[in-house]
């Protein structure tokens, strides 16, 4: 039989439990062609805190996804190798399991796929190919030891493929679900959220709109739904260059003939994936589970709080060539602003495993 293990925010790893820490997510896929086994997530897990595998041994994967911050880093935008910047905001990683595509952008399609782009990107690992995770490997006291039990191979045939194999195995355990949220609305137990919470639902539902992104369904809760907006954020980096970004793309140019920062590449989007200016500008809806602990939020960490973000959405964001139909101005009053807070509060994963 098949053992998954779950993490839920702030504790360790334990076995599924009557509790149902699940409750309120979806079924689990899991790729037939990479099974969870608890030998492949402990590997998983040691690959993913290994420092050693980045330019100057200072960045591993949980450098950007601190298990006591939710799997952020509480930054703006990451810190990568020599002190350099990211443009984006590091996303939690818990529950991407769930998702179609991974990267603000959706440019990787698995976890597997998702694993490895990070080792290669010039600010993050800033690794020029994979042989030095290799080297690492092979060099180490106990890792070939790990890879024969895991995968059945030799030290001389360890590979990438194997890397993130475990890596994302190990990521497929960081699931939270049965928040309190869950408990009122799949559990039926109408006391666990406040009567602000409550009132904050039903705006997220109805005047709010939120959901129209932020998915509920009947039988549970990503709070996303895998597709990818233009919200106005971060649109003014790339507003006065519009019009010589447009003119290019449709007389045949490309984007790399254009004088733009890597900054504003990176505002770009969706685009940088598909080439369709219709998608310029658009990024992945993000989840809203455990938001409360994954501040600052947009894809480029330029909102604090979550007040800051319901005043964002109330006043309809910034409005740009792109922007999304589905936003305009809201009209919320100070009560209902309030209660949509206090809904996101209750988003927050339980913390009770046995």
């Amino acid at each position: 039989m098949q053992m998954f293990l779950i993490f839920i925010v702030g504790i360790a790893f334990s076995s599924l439990s009557s509790a149902n820490p699940t409750l309120g997510l979806p079924a689990l896929s899991v790729p037939e062609n990479n099974l969870q086994t608890p030998d492949k997530i402990e590997l998983g897990r040691l690959l993913f805190h290994d420092s050693r595998f980045s330019g100057d041994g200072s960045i591993s994967c949980a450098s950007c996804h601190h298990s006591d911050k939710a799997f952020t880093d509480a930054l703006n935008t990451p810190l990568g190798i020599n002190g350099q910047t990211g443009a984006r905001n590091a996303p939690t990683v818990i529950n991407a399991a769930f998702y179609k595509t991974l990267f603000l952008d959706g440019r990787a399609k698995s976890l597997e796929d998702q694993a490895l782009g990070p080792f290669l990107n010039p600010v993050e690992h800033g690794l020029s190919d994979y042989k030095k995770i290799i080297n690492v490997i092979k060099s180490d006291s106990a890792y070939p030891e790990r890879f024969k039990q895991v995968f059945g191979i030799a030290t001389d045939d360890i590979a990438i493929e194997h890397v993130v194999k475990a890596i994302a195995s190990f990521e497929r355990t960081l699931i939270s679900g049965n928040s309190l949220f869950d408990q009122y609305y799949f559990g039926r137990d109408h006391s666990k959220l406040s009567e602000s919470a409550a009132r904050g639902l039903r705006i997220f539902r109805r005047k709010g709109n939120c959901a129209n992104c932020h998915e509920i369904s009947w039988d549970n809760a990503l709070f996303m739904d895998n597709q990818f907006y233009n919200i106005g954020v971060g649109f003014k980096r790339i507003d006065k260059q519009l019009s010589d970004i447009i003119s290019t793309l449709q007389t045949g140019g490309k984007i790399e003939d254009l004088d733009l920062s890597a900054e504003q590449i990176s505002e770009l989007g969706l685009f940088n994936v598909t080439g369709f200016i219709k998608d310029i500008g658009k990024f992945k809806t993000p989840t809203l589970r455990n938001i409360a602990l994954t501040a600052p939020y947009m894809h480029d960490g330029s909102v604090e709080s979550l007040e800051e973000v319901v005043d964002y959405y109330d006043k309809g964001g910034d409005k740009n060539r792109f922007i999304d139909s589905a936003i305009f101005p809201l009209h919320f009053t100070d009560q209902e602003k309030i209660d949509l807070v206090e809904f996101m509060k209750a988003l927050t994963g339980s913390n009770k495993m046995k």
